[in-house]
């Protein structure tokens, strides 16, 4: 079979292989195949699993043999560099874990093996997670398959240009602060922040313990909401199959579900102003739920102003004591992103026990007036960042119309449903001028994925979802023939 194969979505592809018309060997060679044309352009797999055709051939052998196989069986994947695999280096893009070589998967991998996925490789993030982009002192920089001069976001963002430019059919992420939305709204993809707890954190540098527990989550992303759909639930150890099997009219069962719940929209949060054509793909979002049946309104929930500031308090004082431990003694090994971290820990007091209290104690307040007022409205659209992909030349900021806006505070839309614990998934909602990517995200109340993925499959449904990056122009920017 062709390279057309890595385009097929993953759900398609399990079925075709379980139905015998093609092998799990072919579509883990055709997805090498691209990879080896396009990824010296992007830089989104960073290292390849060496026994990927042999766990190709083994899942092939069971096919053919007739066992009952596992729903992912013959799927081939790839992980984030900042999550374990065993056997596979796994530095997380600082130079202080470069020789880093874990033993074991990560719970969330480990499950994703037991369910038959084939481990193809990992890919690039920023230096420890650190960033919105993805560049790091050990592999570089990773580009947005729209345009090479850009950013495909951080710190999933070599997963996000891997599943865009179909070098893998699903990969796993990691989010404290965006970092699977903000990719898969930079790369015209699908991304999942689960609520944190629902997927397992274990294996994962940095820890996604202390405070990072109440607002990381590790989530998949894909080119479709079906797929996503079937690794979270994976991932969560609940069953799927049954569903897998006659899920053919996926966008009718969305709406029934969803007919006549409460769902508010929103382009201003109050701190950050969006690109015009960000509130444009919000509101083409809203409207498609107000014709499915869904009462939309355009309303700001409480309290989602409070953001960045409230990120700032939680888990900037943890993030300086991390890397300021890391780098000890090596300093001369950090990266920009670490770099900047260290050049600010040097000048910021330590954050004192009563202030960390009185942060989490106004964070509690602030979170139950929020969940209060999503019993009667469970839904919110809003968009993932002030702007679509920035150049990487940006200087640490970008701009709204002539309004210049620092790159952190730019994304306070993401960071809310961090601080507040709040599923959220990204789906595609429209492109700019330039041809780039624009996603918006449907955040729901605490462990109701399966509502928001609902939501997010009828808006994938009306403006179309994933749409293939160009391949056919030239070097300065675009992937090559």
């Amino acid at each position: 079979m062709s390279e057309e194969l890595a385009t097929y979505s993953a759900t398609r592809l399990a079925r075709m292989m379980r139905e015998r018309v093609v092998s799990p060997v072919e579509v883990v060679e055709a997805h090498l195949r691209r990879i080896e044309r396009l990824n010296p352009a992007l830089n989104a797999v960073v290292t390849l699993a060496p026994d990927v055709l042999d766990q190709a051939r083994g899942a092939e052998a069971a096919i053919m043999r007739g066992a009952r196989v596992d729903v992912l069986c013959g799927l081939p994947i790839t992980v984030k560099d900042t999550i374990d695999v065993r056997g596979l280096r796994a530095t997380a893009g600082t130079k202080v874990r470069k020789d880093f070589t874990p033993a074991a998967d990560a719970r969330a991998v480990a499950s994703l093996r037991e369910a038959g996925a084939i481990i193809l490789g990992k890919t690039n993030c920023s230096e420890m997670a650190l960033d919105y982009t993805t560049d790091n002192p050990v592999f570089g920089r990773t580009n947005n398959p729209f345009d090479l001069t850009r950013t495909p976001g951080g710190s999933s963002g070599g997963c996000a240009a891997a599943v865009s430019a179909c070098l893998s059919t699903v990969s796993l992420g990691s989010d404290l602060v965006g970092s699977i939305r903000i990719p898969a709204h930079f790369c015209g993809v699908a991304g999942l922040k689960p609520t944190a707890g629902r997927v397992a954190g274990a294996g994962h540098f940095p820890p996604m313990n202390g405070p990072y527990q109440r607002g990381a989550s590790l989530g998949p992303l894909a080119r479709t909401i079906e797929d996503l759909d079937l690794f979270f639930h994976v991932l969560t150890g609940d069953s799927f199959e049954a569903e897998v099997e006659s899920a053919e009219q996926p966008y009718e069962r969305a709406s029934a579900g969803l007919r006549g719940k409460h769902v508010a929209w929103y382009a201003d949060d109050g701190t950050v102003p969006v690109s015009v054509e960000t509130r444009r793909a919000v509101e083409k979002a809203a409207g498609s739920l107000r014709v499915a049946g869904l009462n939309v309104d355009e309303m700001r929930p409480p309290n989602v102003e409070h953001a960045t500031e409230l990120w700032l308090s939680l888990f900037s004082s943890a993030t300086r004591e991390l890397v300021s431990a890391a780098y000890a003694g090596r300093e001369s090994d950090a990266g920009q992103a670490a770099q900047a971290i260290l050049r600010h820990s040097a000048d910021v007091p330590a954050q004192t026990l009563e202030a960390e209290q009185t942060a989490w104690t106004e964070r509690g307040r602030l979170r139950a007036e929020l969940l209060q007022w999503m019993e009667t409205t469970p839904l919110i659209v809003s968009p993932v960042g002030a702007v679509p992909a920035f150049r990487h030349d940006a200087a640490r900021k970008v701009y709204v119309g002539e309004q210049p806006i620092g790159i952190f505070r730019a994304f306070s839309y993401a960071q809310a449903y961090n601080v507040f614990d709040l599923p959220a998934v990204c789906v595609p909602a429209g492109r700019t001028p330039e041809g780039l990517p624009v996603g918006v995200q449907i955040a729901g109340r605490p462990d109701e994925e399966r509502t928001i993925l609902a939501a997010a499959r009828i808006v994938e449904e009306a403006l179309g979802g994933w749409q293939a990056p160009p391949e056919n122009l030239s070097a300065h920017g675009r992937l090559p023939l």
